[in-house]
Formats: structure tokens, sequence, C-alpha cells
């Protein structure tokens, strides 16, 4: 009797735990895909707009140069992610007991349409934007302390 309360307990959190896994990784692997492609590409125009080489600029330019091409990548981020970061959070919170994740989104659709899984972004892009710029001015100013070069524009 004791073994089969603690498998259903277990069941349970193992239940609990992993319900939004599935449509994390559908935010998070998008998101993290752009996040470095979008990053590189838009560094790589920077510097061709600037129309000098990289090597040109002092590690401070690097770095804002970094912090422009970080702010761009992470409102394509945002952008890229917002549908699904919307669904995982509905899923968390609107999700019938038993409900399997396909039916659970296939109804939760149903209530907030196309237009629902844009609520939000606005401020998504403020914060994502802000959060990913400062992620690679730290990481860059890190390198240019350390004497090594900055990411991107090679």
């Amino acid at each position: 009797m004791e073994l089969g309360n603690q498998s259903r307990i277990l069941t349970g959190i193992y239940s609990r735990l992993y319900k939004g896994l599935y449509p994390l990784w559908g935010r998070q692997i998008p998101y993290t895909m752009v996040k470095f492609a979008t990053f590189e590409t838009t560094v790589n125009a920077i510097y061709s707009y600037l129309g000098k080489p990289k090597s040109s600029y002092n590690g401070l330019q690097q770095t804002g140069v970094s912090f422009l091409g970080g702010y761009i990548a992470g409102v394509g981020c945002a952008v890229v992610s917002h549908p699904a970061d919307v669904m995982v959070s509905k899923l968390n919170s609107d999700r019938k007991k038993g409900e399997g994740a396909g039916k659970a989104m296939t109804r939760i659709y149903g209530n907030i349409g196309f237009k629902g899984l844009w609520n939000g972004l606005p401020v998504r892009i403020l914060m994502i934007g802000t959060l990913t710029a400062f992620q690679w001015l730290i990481y860059d100013s890190f390198k240019v302390g350390l004497g090594l070069p900055t990411t991107g524009g090679h």
C-alpha cells in the first residue's frame, strides 16, 4: 500500500514538473537560435555601416557595438519566442487536471486566438531587448578586460 502511494505521489510531482516542458522547448530553442544568429548578423551589419574594420575601434567602442547588436538581437528573441511563452504561461495557469498538452493548447488557442498570443509583446521587447543587450555588454566587457577581442564582426 505504501509503495503505491509513493508511486502516485512521484507521478504527480513528475507530471506537474514537466507539464510545460515541450512548450518551453518550443520557446527556448528558437529564442536561443535567434539570439546568436541575429547578434552576429547585426554586429557585422553595424561594422559594415560604420565603414571601418572592427579592429580600428577601441574596446569601449566595440562594446558599444555589442550592446546595440545585443539589443537588436533581443528584439528578435522577444518576437520569435513570445507566442510560445504566452502559451506556456497559459498552460501552467489554465490547464485542466488530466488534460493533455495538445488538447489544452487547442482549447487555450480557441479562447485567446492568434491575437491573444501577441498580448504584451511591446513590454517583452523592452525587457528582453534590454536584458540581451546587457548580457552581450557584460560578456564583451569581460573579454576586453582579459585582453580578448569582442564578439562578432569578424
